[in-house]
This record gives structure tokens, sequence and C-alpha cells, in this order.
């Protein structure tokens, strides 16, 4: 995967450097897609210095759509064997009170620009017969959370998206997978408004982990860690009352 390239979103921190940091272990190299350029310059010289892949830095909001625009016109042409799909970020509080425009920014880039950078790459991903787009999504994507709800909503698009994709490329040497972390050791809470809640989460490392067994056994998507498993199983069971009640309860505990 010599000339290949992984697009990486999200790179800045957290999952994504996580992610990038997998990928490139793989010999492909790494476009890193973030607000902030700091950090993803510091990624981008310990990728080529351990693993001898190329990297591109892109300083991009993917929330604003001339920038994102910008982004995808950049990738024409370039043979990506990866799109990870990681940006994406939440809001807490009750949703009366939110800030509109956030809210608009947080569907924006979970939901839009996920979308619109996925298909931008399907087809020579389909042309070249491999690849795979993995998209983030979360445990939240299982049930209707009150105080996170336009989160979980943007969550619950990814995960049906990606599951439609999955079918749709399945003969075609593609393939499509959804993430589905619960509390992850990441700066999520924080930028989200609360880093005192679930303070049992696991690692970025694991969540990556998680991922790529599931790309290996094809699957549409993955929950990582077994007690997020059953509990994203279990309230596929519940009335969407309790369901709804639970979801509060956890996410405001």
């Amino acid at each position: 995967m010599q000339n290949s390239w992984a697009v990486v979103t999200g790179a800045s921190s957290g999952l994504g450097v996580t992610f990038a940091e997998k990928v490139a272990s793989e010999g492909v190299n790494v476009v890193l897609a973030a607000r902030t350029a700091g950090p993803m310059e510091e990624l981008a010289a310990r990728l080529q210095e351990q693993h001898g892949v190329e990297t591109l830095v892109m300083p991009v909001d993917l929330s604003d759509r001339e920038a994102r625009g910008a982004l995808i016109e950049r990738l024409h042409g370039m043979d990506i064997s990866y799109l990870i799909n990681n940006a994406g970020f939440a809001t807490i509080g009750d949703f009366a009170e939110a800030d509109p425009t956030r809210m608009l920014q947080e569907k924006e880039l979970n939901m839009v620009a996920l979308t619109q950078l996925a298909r931008a790459v399907t087809p020579g991903m389909i042309s070249r017969g491999r690849g795979a787009i993995i998209n983030v999504a979360s445990t939240a994507a299982f049930q209707p959370i009150p105080t996170m709800a336009v989160y979980a909503a943007t969550k619950a698009y990814v995960l049906r998206l990606t599951i439609a994709l999955w079918e749709e490329l399945f003969h075609t040497g593609v393939r499509a997978i959804a993430i589905c972390p619960g509390p992850t050791d990441t700066p999520f809470f924080a930028e989200a408004g609360d880093d005192t809640k679930m303070a049992k989460r696991r690692t970025p490392a694991q969540v990556v982990e998680t991922t790529f067994a599931g790309l290996g056994r094809h699957q549409p998507y993955v929950v990582d860690g077994a007690a997020n498993a059953l509990m994203a199983f279990a309230t596929r069971l519940a009335p969407v009352k309790l369901q709804a009640a639970l979801a509060r309860w956890v996410a405001t505990r």
C-alpha cells in the first residue's frame, strides 16, 4: 500500500491520533484533517519517523462547507484506501437551552461532513476494488438521550447510513463499518462541556483494536467493550419511555 492513503478526520487528538498511528503502522500514507494544525504537525513528524510514511496535514473546519469542499478537491485523484470519519462533537444540556448555532454545527459535522466525505471517496474505492470506510458512531446511536438529544440523533444517523453502505458495497471489495464506542478516554466530554461524566472509560487503543477486528470480520458495525455491547443490546428490548429515562439517568449521573 505504498502509494495509498488513509484520510483521518479529527486527527488532532483522541481517537483520531490512534487511528492514524494504526494505519501508518500498516505502511499507509496519512492525510490528517482537523481544525488545529500544531498537534497534527507533531503527529505527522512522528508517523514519518516511526513508520516511514508520507503525511499531509490539512487544517480544516469540517463543519464549514467551503473549507470541506477544498479538502475534498485536494483528495481528488488520490488512492484512498481508508476513510476514517472520526471528527464529531457533542453538546450537553437541555435542548431548549442549547446554542442554536452550535447545534447546527454539530449536525453539519457529525452527519453532513461524514456523508459528503464518504460519497467523495467511494467511487474510487469501488473502481479499485478495495478500501474501507470507518465511521465513528457511538453507543448513543442505540437510544434517545435526553440532555444529549442532538448528539444521539446524529449518531443514530451515522449507524444507519453505515449499515446501508455496508450492504451496498458488500460484493465490491470495499468495506464499511461503524464503530460504536461508549465513554472513551479522550477530550470528548471536556469539549462537550462536562468532563466529570462517566468516569469509567475505555482507551482509544481498545476502540481502534475493536474497530479493526470488526473490519476483519466484515461486520457492518461493532460495539466496543462487552459492557457497552450488552447495554446496546438491552436498550433495543426496552420500551421507548424506559430507554429515554434510563439514558437520561446514565447521561446525568
